[in-house]
């Protein structure tokens, strides 16, 4: 038995003759499976690091891209809870829907619900997170009239949530007009 397992495996090793005539002569001694295989090739071994290191920078552009849809899903959900608040009335120095929001306490309120803390200052609020183009606000963004004196949260579609003066309730307002003339900037602190 043990005789015909040998043969079996022997034959298993070599070539067939069909295709050893096919394969080109090999130079040296051929090796056998005590061997370790020959080194891979400089040329060989900078393609398996490139291609290592591509993967690696997909890994990062992949997160990169998970990040970014995050933040933009926070904003989205910023912006729709703000739009819950419309109609409480303007209260300088408020804070609450019950009590009513001044512009900056309508901010930190809602962002508030999402464990970003933000200071009850427009003017403070204008320094956090780092600066949007008008060109590409997002929803959620903040964004700062009037030297900084008036804040709201973007909405979209040229829209945000505030809560104006004295007399008023949170509404939306267009960033036209007034608006437009007195716009000062814009800011992602999500």
């Amino acid at each position: 038995m043990l005789g015909v397992i040998l043969t079996v495996a022997l034959a298993l090793l070599r070539p067939l003759p069909s295709r050893a005539a096919a394969m080109p002569p090999t130079s040296g001694p051929s090796p056998t499976s005590a061997e370790e295989p020959p080194p891979l090739s400089g040329a060989v071994t900078r393609r398996h690091k490139q291609k290592r290191k591509l993967t690696r920078r997909a890994k990062r552009h992949l997160a990169a891209v998970r990040r970014a849809e995050h933040k933009l899903a926070v904003g989205r959900n910023v912006a729709r809870y703000a739009r819950h608040l419309l109609g409480v009335p303007y209260r300088y120095g408020g804070t609450s829907p019950r009590t009513g929001f001044d512009c900056s306490g309508l901010v930190r309120y809602v962002y508030s619900h999402f464990g970003i803390s933000l200071a009850h200052s427009s003017f403070a609020d204008m320094i956090r997170g780092h600066r949007v183009l008008s060109g590409h606000l997002e929803p959620g963004d903040l964004v700062f009239f009037d030297g900084g004196g008036h804040v709201g949260i973007y909405i979209g579609d040229d829209r945000f949530v505030h809560a104006p003066h004295t007399g008023t309730v949170v509404r939306v307002s267009t960033m036209a007009g007034w608006y437009s003339q007195r716009f000062v900037e814009a800011r992602r602190v999500r």
